[in-house]
């Protein structure tokens, strides 16, 4: 009887085990919170013609970005939407950037102006989980303090958000924000702007 007890206790704490090192992140179901037409439209305001133009990461570029930013992109493939006003001149650009978190994607819309300065950014899409994470960033309109910052501008969590003492989920949420805005700047750059593809 004692033997049995034992072989039962081992197995289970070996499903256990098993279980638990195999079990992947949670990820609720998504919440999506603006549309795609709706961010393209919001952030190119100004544009009378949209323009779609689509670029592959070369081994180049990735070397360009790491160096510039520590960051590795995760996919090869981006695309911009251009807007134009009815002369041809560029309005801006849009990029939807992507953080792929324990908690679930985050994936935002991030406006740029010709010369690659952030114009606004949109949190298009969260999970419901992280949505009440993101629910109080989104209140404050948080996004407005990166406003006409670059590539290489402070990303990290704004003042008025630390003096409004948020919680830590909120904070970080905050900081992945920040950073998908930087990522969309720091590609615009590699992309766009050295290539003359505007």
């Amino acid at each position: 009887m004692t033997r049995l007890l034992i072989v039962r206790s081992v197995l289970a704490c070996l499903i256990i085990a098993i279980g638990a090192r195999g079990a992947p992140a949670h990820i609720t179901p998504p919440v999506v919170l603006v549309s795609d037409r709706d961010a393209v439209a919001g952030l190119l305001t100004g544009a009378r013609r949209f323009f779609v133009r689509e670029f592959r990461l070369s081994p180049e570029d990735r070397r360009s970005v790491q160096q510039q930013s520590g960051w590795t992109p995760d996919e090869d493939f981006y695309r911009f939407y251009l807007g134009r006003d009815g002369d041809g001149r560029l309005t801006g650009a849009m990029v939807f950037v992507t953080d792929y978190t324990v908690h679930g994607p985050v994936r935002v819309a991030v406006g740029l102006a010709p010369d690659g300065k952030i114009r606004g950014a949109t949190i298009v899409e969260v999970t419901e989980e992280t949505y009440t994470w993101i629910k109080p960033l989104i209140d404050q309109d948080f996004t407005r303090d990166y406003v006409g910052q670059d590539s290489h501008g402070k990303f990290g969590l704004p003042e008025r958000l630390t003096r409004a003492r948020l919680e830590s989920m909120p904070q970080f949420y905050a900081s992945v924000v920040g950073g998908l805005m930087q990522r969309a700047a720091i590609l615009y750059d590699v992309g766009i702007k050295q290539k003359g593809a505007a």
